[in-house]
């Protein structure tokens, strides 16, 4: 008998995962779901990207291998778009290591810092992967709370008080997933400092930055002396809607970056080189692109907006994003059960929170990943 090794008895399958194949067994026995759990962008790309992948994929040199730190076009354009976007400079030859989508550089990045026995600070709640990763990793996991009523972000009094010793990651991840929550540029700063201070691998996770956020968008790198401890990921899943692309990006000094490097050398061959051509044209499109998108996502928030009120479900109508995070206040508290009963009566899937840790209890999680006529089509299920 050939026996799975110990660790993964600490993970499962990825909850989205499952719940697709349950999906997909009410779909068969002809019960149309509405999918409103997965933030899976469902708009085209700007205009001229497809154009100019196919474009380079006529190329003869567009089959072959290419660099593990992407082509320096690339690095250029993401370089000019962080300059242009956040107002930070980062060294195109050392300081950028491109990505098949940000979710593999959580991998990387653990790979290359995190020893057996090693601690992580864990936002709860936060993103699954970073759990997962760690226990496979075999790293000791230490959750830091995030409440409402502190606006879902980090305690840095608690987190002071805790056992820091060999703790050497803290994810940190704003506006926040799942609960659309901004980050304030001196929130950021105590971060910083609280790192530096304990020698803690500070790792920021930043997708949500132009969507929906009223607030100025944020890079770690905005924070005077963050490059000296912090890391940053990026993507361009949300933001020009390229999530099966599988777009992302490292930003941090260059010893992190070599470091990370080694790691990801040995994982891929690097990215397909239309891929990289589409990419680049994507962030040649900038604020207006942005104003135009969030048009769109503002008509389909009011409309999950208008089915919370419905539900009597309390939301914050300032979070960003491309989600709606909102509280269950009816009879039925537990928000996994609630979830189910919703699937089973309307046939809509909502995620229950949760899913996102022990704080995410009694929360559930819209997406505004589906076009109006869908959104009013769920709210048709739900009000008539």
């Amino acid at each position: 008998m050939i026996v799975a090794a110990k660790k993964m008895h600490k993970v499962s399958e990825y909850f989205f995962s499952k719940k697709m194949k349950e999906i997909h067994l009410f779909e068969k026995k002809g019960m149309k779901v509405i999918n409103l759990g997965i933030g899976n962008p469902d708009i085209l790309p700007p205009i001229g990207v497809i154009h100019k992948m196919k474009k380079a994929s006529e190329l003869k040199h567009a089959n072959t291998y290419q660099s593990y730190i992407g082509i320096e076009k690339l690095r250029d354009s993401i370089s000019n778009w962080y300059e242009k976007m956040y107002q930070v400079y980062v060294d195109p030859k050392n300081e950028i290591l491109p990505l098949m989508g940000s979710k593999e550089g959580i991998m990387h990045i653990s790979m290359s810092y995190l020893d057996k026995g090693d601690k992580v600070l864990i936002p709860n709640p936060g993103y699954p992967t970073y759990s997962s990763i760690s226990k496979l990793l075999e790293s000791l996991i230490i959750y830091y709370d995030l409440y409402e009523d502190e606006n879902w972000t980090p305690n840095i009094k608690l987190l002071e008080n805790k056992n820091l010793s060999r703790v050497k990651i803290m994810w940190i991840n704003y506006p926040h997933m799942p609960t659309g929550a901004p980050i304030t540029f001196e929130k950021l700063e105590e971060i910083v400092f609280f790192a530096k201070k304990n020698r803690i691998l500070l790792v920021y996770d930043n997708p949500y930055s132009f969507i929906l956020n009223s607030n100025r968008p944020l890079s770690i790198f905005n924070i005077k002396g963050a490059k000296d401890i912090a890391l940053e990921l990026n993507s361009l899943s949300k933001s020009y809607n390229m999530p099966g692309w599988r777009v992302g990006m490292i930003i941090g000094k260059k010893e992190f970056i070599q470091n990370i490097l080694k790691v990801k050398s040995q994982m891929d061959s690097g990215m397909y080189y239309p891929i990289q051509i589409g990419a680049i044209e994507a962030m040649n499109h900038g604020s207006k692109w942005f104003e135009k998108l969030n048009i769109e996502y503002i008509i389909r928030r009011n409309i999950i907006w208008e089915i919370c009120d419905y539900l009597n479900l309390k939301f914050n109508k300032k979070s960003s994003g491309i989600f709606v995070w909102a509280k269950i206040t009816g009879s039925e508290k537990n928000d996994h059960i609630w979830s189910d009963k919703f699937l089973k009566k309307y046939h809509i899937f909502i995620t229950p929170g949760r899913v996102f840790g022990n704080n995410g209890k009694g929360y559930v999680r819209f997406s505004m990943c589906c076009p109006v006529k869908i959104l009013e089509q769920a709210k048709n299920r739900i009000i008539s």
